[in-house]
């Protein structure tokens, strides 16, 4: 299913695609998910795990909240560049279940925010909490922006820039005012 609605989206995958292509019984694959908007949501749950075990790791490699966010950026600058490189799935969820009560849009979402309050605790290692929360923000806008600009062809101008502003709000968020 991950693959599936990697490739042609949410709306666009049908159940029986995706029991066909898993090859399991209908029955089965009704008994763990008994919705598709279950399964939607278990495999954009999947993701958010998978990319969270992925930016654990990386963040035992930087010493410091500058050395740290950058390794983020550089986690999405290889994902940009690889092959199954399809833009956010969890984006995609977003645009596709628009209703913010819907559970679909409502694990997307929690996706986006962990990645929001991952940033700010790094942050707030270095800055006052108001700070690190608006500069967190400010870095998920330039994330979601570079993996826009990806999808349409512009990977490393995108990443770049991103990367290069980050550091600029990082650097006046820390500044005495």
């Amino acid at each position: 299913a991950y693959a599936l609605f990697k490739r042609a989206g949410f709306h666009a995958t049908g159940i029986d695609r995706i029991i066909a292509e898993a090859d399991v019984a209908k029955m089965t694959m009704y008994r763990h998910f008994p919705s598709k908007d279950e399964l939607i949501v278990e495999v954009l749950d999947y993701r958010a795990r998978r990319f969270d075990r992925q930016l654990d790791r990386l963040a035992e490699e930087g010493t410091t909240p500058e050395q740290k966010i950058v390794k983020i950026f550089d986690w999405h600058e290889r994902w940009f560049r690889g092959p199954d490189f399809h833009g956010c799935l969890v984006a995609h969820a977003l645009a596709e279940f628009g209703d913010p009560q819907h559970p679909v849009f409502k694990a997307a979402a929690r996706q986006k925010d962990g990645l929001r309050r991952r940033m700010q605790s790094i942050l707030a290692e270095v800055m006052p909490r108001g700070r690190a929360e608006s500069a967190a923000a400010a870095l998920l806008m330039l994330i979601e922006g570079a993996t826009r600009m990806a999808q349409v062809g512009q990977a490393d101008t995108a990443i770049r820039d991103a990367r290069k502003a980050a550091l600029g709000i990082i650097a006046a968020s820390r500044r005495p005012q």
